[in-house]
Formats: C-alpha cells, sequence, structure tokens
C-alpha cells in the first residue's frame, strides 16, 4: 500500500494483522477478538486487527520485566542506543508512503496533512538521539562535609506506553525514542480506534530484533481495550506509566497508579486560548489561527479552540474570521487539495454535533457551520463551526470538545483576556497575536500554560511540550523529555583520609 496506489481518490487496500506483537515477535494472541478498521470518509471496513488479551498483556510485562533486569539492554551506552534510536528513524523514512494513507484512514486528515505528519515522526526520534549522546548519567558534586558524591542517572525501568487514537504516529515517537535511548523496556498499548500505524512499528522493532539490534523482550506492540490499559497500570512489574489521552481517563490511570506508588508522565486534553490583542494584526491572525484551531479537524489536544477578541474590535475581526475558517478545503481526504476530511469516526462525529447543540441552548450563536458540510450525506464530516456570545463559563468554552469548533469569548480589556484564558482546568496550549512581540511574551508568561506562542500556532516538538493543571504532568521532547525516563541515585563515596 503506497500513496500513489492511494491517490486515485480511492482507500487502498490494506493487509489483516492477525497476530499481537509480544517481546519482539509476532505471536499468536491467547484470545479471538478483532478490532475493525473503519475508513471515515467511505464509512467502509478496511481491515482488521487482531487485539490482545489481558493475558497477553501480562506475557508482555513479563517479557520486559526479565529483559530490563536481565540488563543487555540497559547496559549499553547511550550512544549504541541512541544508534538502534537513529535507525528506527531510517526505517520510518523507509516508510512514509505507507504510513501516509494509514494517517488518512485512521484519524480522517487528507494526504496533504497525513504525509507531513509521518515525515516528521522521524526527526522526532533524531533529535532524541542526538540529545542521548550528550547526556551524561553520572557526576560528581562535593559534599558539604568534604569529599564527593556520584549522581547517578539509571533507566526508570517497564514502561507502560498508552497511546490515544488522534495521533498515534507522533505519539509513540514521544514515547518510545525517549524510553530506548534511557535504556527501558517497553510495552506500547494502542488505541483501538487506530490499530495499523503502530503495527508498522512492531515491524521495524521486529526487523532490529531479528538483526540482533535490540534484545527480545524490549518492545512489545499491543492493540487492547481499556481493561488490558488497567492491568498494565495496576501491574506491579510495570515501574514507570506513560500516558497521553483524555483527562478523564488520565484521573483514572493517576489514581490507579497511586494505589502502589508508580511512577506516572500524563499528557492530557486541553482547551487553549488564543488572545488576539488590539493592536494585533488580523491579515497576520489569519496566517495561522484557523490552522491552529482546525488541525486534523479539530482533533488535537492543543487545538486553539477558544478566541479571545475585544469588545472594541469584535465585530471587525468576527468577519475575517468567519472568511478565513469558512475557506479551510474540506472534503475527499485522498484529494491534497483539502485540509478538513472526516472526523475519525461516528462516535467522535455525534460528540461533536452534540456539543454544538449545547453551546446552541447556553445561547451561543453559530456564525459559521454547525453541521455535516453540505454535499457530504457520507463520510464523518463536521464543518468548521465558528461560535459567537460564547460564555467564558458554559460548556463549550470549557470542555474539550474534540472537533473542528471554535469559541470566539469578547474581552472588555487585557487584564479579562489574561483571566478568561487563565479560566479553565486546563493549561496545555496557547497563543498571543500582537504587533508588540516583546509585550506578546510578557503576556505569554502570565497565561497558565506549558507551552504558548506568539504571533504563530506552531510548535517545534523537539523542544519540551507538556501541560499545567488538569492537562498533565511531565514533559515530552528535548532535553526534558529524556529525563523523564530516569530515576536519580546518589552514592555517597567515602571520604579522603585525613
Amino acid at each position: 500500500m503506497t500513496t500513489t496506489e492511494a491517490s486515485t481518490g480511492t482507500t487502498p487496500s490494506i493487509a489483516d494483522r492477525e497476530q499481537v506483537f509480544i517481546g519482539g515477535r509476532w505471536v499468536d494472541s491467547t484470545g479471538g477478538e478483532w478490532v475493525d478498521v473503519v475508513d471515515s470518509f467511505t464509512e467502509e471496513k478496511v481491515a482488521r486487527v487482531r487485539t490482545a488479551t489481558v493475558e497477553d498483556a501480562a506475557k508482555a510485562v513479563a517479557a520486559a520485566r526479565e529483559s530490563f533486569d536481565k540488563g543487555e539492554w540497559s547496559s549499553r551506552s547511550m550512544a549504541e542506543r541512541a544508534d538502534v534510536v537513529d535507525a528506527i528513524a531510517d526505517r520510518l523514512e523507509r516508510r512514509v508512503d505507507e504510513l501516509t494513507p494509514i494517517g488518512v484512514i485512521e484519524v480522517g486528515v487528507p494526504v496533504s496533512v497525513s504525509r507531513p505528519t509521518q515525515e516528521m515522526v522521524g526527526g522526532l526520534f533524531r533529535a532524541v538521539a542526538a540529545v542521548a549522546r550528550t547526556f551524561e548519567t553520572t557526576e560528581e558534586r562535593p559534599r558539604a562535609a568534604g569529599g564527593v558524591s556520584r549522581i547517578v542517572k539509571e533507566p526508570t525501568g517497564v514502561v507502560a506506553a498508552i497511546i490515544p487514537w488522534n495521533g498515534p504516529v507522533g505519539t509513540i515517537a514521544f514515547k518510545l525514542a525517549p524510553a530506548l535511548a534511557a535504556g527501558c523496556s517497553v510495552v506500547l498499548k494502542t488505541a483501538p480506534e487506530a490499530p495499523l500505524s503502530p503495527s508498522v512499528f512492531a515491524d521495524i522493532i521486529a526487523e532490529l530484533v531479528a538483526e540482533g539490534r535490540i534484545p527480545e523482550g524490549v518492545v512489545s506492540v499491543l492493540c487492547a481495550d481499556r481493561e488490558v490499559s488497567e492491568t498494565l497500570v495496576t501491574n506491579p512489574d510495570v515501574d514507570h506509566v506513560t500516558f497521553t489521552g483524555s483527562t478523564a481517563a488520565g484521573r483514572r490511570i493517576m489514581s490507579l497508579a497511586g494505589e502502589r506508588i508508580a511512577r506516572v508522565s500524563l499528557e492530557l486534553g486541553g482547551k487553549s486560548a488564543a488572545i488576539i490583542l488590539d493592536d494585533a494584526d488580523i491579515n497576520h491572525v489569519v496566517q495561522t489561527l484557523p490552522m491552529g484551531g482546525c488541525m486534523q479537524s479539530g482533533q488535537a489536544c492543543i487545538a486553539l479552540s477558544r478566541v479571545l477578541v475585544s469588545r472594541k474590535r469584535h465585530d471587525e475581526v468576527l468577519e475575517v474570521l468567519k472568511a478565513a475558517y469558512g475557506a479551510l478545503p474540506i472534503g475527499n481526504p485522498w484529494e491534497p487539495t483539502n485540509f478538513l476530511g472526516p472526523l475519525a469516526s461516528k462516535r467522535q462525529q455525534d460528540r461533536v454535533l452534540g456539543y454544538i447543540d449545547i453551546a446552541k441552548e447556553d445561547g451561543a450563536k453559530v456564525v459559521l457551520g454547525g453541521g455535516r458540510p453540505e454535499g457530504f450525506d457520507k463520510g464523518f464530516f463536521v464543518a468548521p463551526t465558528l461560535l459567537d456570545n460564547v460564555d467564558p463559563d458554559s460548556r463549550i468554552a470549557q470542555e474539550e470538545v474534540f472537533g473542528p469548533v471554535i469559541s470566539v469569548i469578547t474581552y472588555e480589556d487585557e487584564e479579562d483576556a489574561i483571566a478568561i484564558a487563565n479560566n479553565s482546568m486546563y493549561g496545555l496550549s496557547g497563543a498571543v497575536y500582537t504587533e508588540d512581540i516583546d509585550h506578546g511574551f510578557e503576556v505569554a508568561r502570565r497565561i497558565r500554560t506549558g507551552t504558548i506562542s506568539v504571533n504563530t500556532a506552531t510548535m517545534d516538538f523537539t523542544l519540551p511540550f507538556g501541560g499545567y493543571k488538569q492537562s498533565g504532568v511531565g514533559r515530552e521532547g528535548g532535553l526534558e523529555g529524556l529525563e523523564e525516563f530516569f530515576e536519580i541515585k546518589t552514592v555517597h563515596m567515602p571520604a579522603p583520609a585525613r
């Protein structure tokens, strides 16, 4: 299956995945359950993937535990492990044509969005490898009473990495690359809604295991449901749980992990605000803001879904935003001219349309969109939707919708704008638009969010990324993302003889 095959405008054929991937090998599952992969554009089943059972998960953890305790992988140097991380990047880049149509099928994004997303992932692995090569795992520090102690950084151990459906390839990079570089063993649990692209990663790991570059047991990849996730979180042989997904699921994972004081890293939901200050050039705003709010049809935790506009400029800005969001090309995801495709599933479509109804009941006015786009009776589409007259405390302004739904909120002055931006249980992303860059930085400093941009909606995921408040715990990307997978040990050495 290649991008060329998909360029005909129809879904390419995809082979079923009949086995599960445990400890570096494709093996038969202990169960007989399958998950259907449905093309969100045609609403037709295109493939089946075997799902893992609780018993399969236990086998994967046991393999990871054994491999880590033997130390064959963790005892290698950071440079050796970095070379393997680079090798994964090489093989991912050779599979871009295979991964691109899978991204279209699993998430609904058009090929024009899917391809650069897949191309980016190799770079994320390479960035981790580069950081790993300069990472010091041992340093000496002086003791107050004389002599020195050695501060040693050691891998956290067996990692359960649980990823979502909306960005499986990138999320795998955020977790698998630093975990492997640190010397951990990993059980990667993928979402049933997006099981195909993780299988490509499993194929790559299988190649490296067969070549002797990764020991058996170090990596497992399982497509499974929430029950299996919970057995991973509660398994005493799992040292570290790293999860990306909804805040509700993150609360559950933290609660379960807390019962045994397991290490947890969480990247959760967002309800990010874009503040348009009065001096902003609206022509600059519309170059990035609509895409920042509707990337992946809004199915992104970092989506700029709240747009804050002053009362003085409200009418002017609203008209320009209406035209800009309305101009986003939507349609057949196999056509590269489109920026928006369908949502990932019927369940997601129903959820988003339900939120639009709730918003209208709460007094919001639909300025653009509000339902299916015209001419699309099939496919899980929701048109880009712009809502005005949104109360900052209403559900549409406070809850993560995960669709192309933008709430325009009016503020009185700059202090009010900052207060509204911070009026959220989330704190993941955000943006400030202004012609005074230094002032934009000062405003950004006052927003309680883990990542924020000035005059752009783009991000560099090779730098630390994560959330404040209920948007998460810990960081991914950059040096900080690698440090998540290390424990710190202090070794006090004998004081010198007097």
